[in-house]
């Protein structure tokens, strides 16, 4: 069944918080663990990170899409300019590649009963329209490629390495066995 795609706006706040749940996605985080600097992420963890998201949902740009099946929220990407998640430009492994302005998918959240059924590539596939209609040329993702091909999915939260394959992204950069860096670049003619 295909999903209906929706930037996270104000007037479904309350989609986002029944799809987060009252742990906030995954222990307080509120997709807020690549916008604040690790001090104030961890001090926030509930209610602190959760006023924090509500502020970007509330503001002039959506901080991400909401994935819909049978109109219920099952699933939420991240995504937006590079220089809006100020914690990967001091990571060592995910450091910017070059000096090309890129969006990042820096989460991916799928409700339990949904995942491994194609959310993600379908979010993925969204998320590169999205940002190509709000002027990017690059679109870059920080997935998972587990050892064994197996992990845990609390540890899946950037994505899978295979689900961005899936969604048409290429492997440009890899710092680290288990952390690829993962592109999808605009078509030109």
């Amino acid at each position: 069944m295909r999903l209906s795609l929706r930037p996270a706006t104000a007037d479904r706040w309350g989609d986002l918080v029944t799809l987060f749940g009252p742990r906030g996605a995954c222990g307080g985080c509120w997709c807020m663990y690549w916008r604040r600097a690790r001090r104030e992420f961890e001090a926030g963890k509930g209610a602190g990170n959760r006023r924090a998201l509500k502020r970007l949902v509330d503001g002039d740009s959506a901080p991400g899409l909401l994935a819909y099946r049978g109109g219920q929220p099952v699933g939420w990407c991240a995504v937006a300019p590079r220089q809006d998640y100020p914690v990967l430009a001091r990571s060592r492994i995910l450091k910017p590649v070059d000096d090309q302005p890129v969006w990042s998918i820096t989460c991916l959240f799928v409700r339990r009963d949904q995942r491994r059924t194609g959310v993600s590539t379908q979010m993925l596939a969204a998320a590169v329209r999205y940002a190509f209609k709000r002027g990017a040329d690059v679109v870059e993702g920080y997935p998972v490629e587990p050892r064994g091909g197996q992990t845990a999915d609390a540890f899946a939260w950037t994505g899978l390495a295979s689900a961005f394959r899936q969604a048409g992204f290429e492997e440009v950069a890899r710092r680290s066995p288990t952390r690829p860096i993962m592109r999808a670049h605009r078509l030109r003619n």
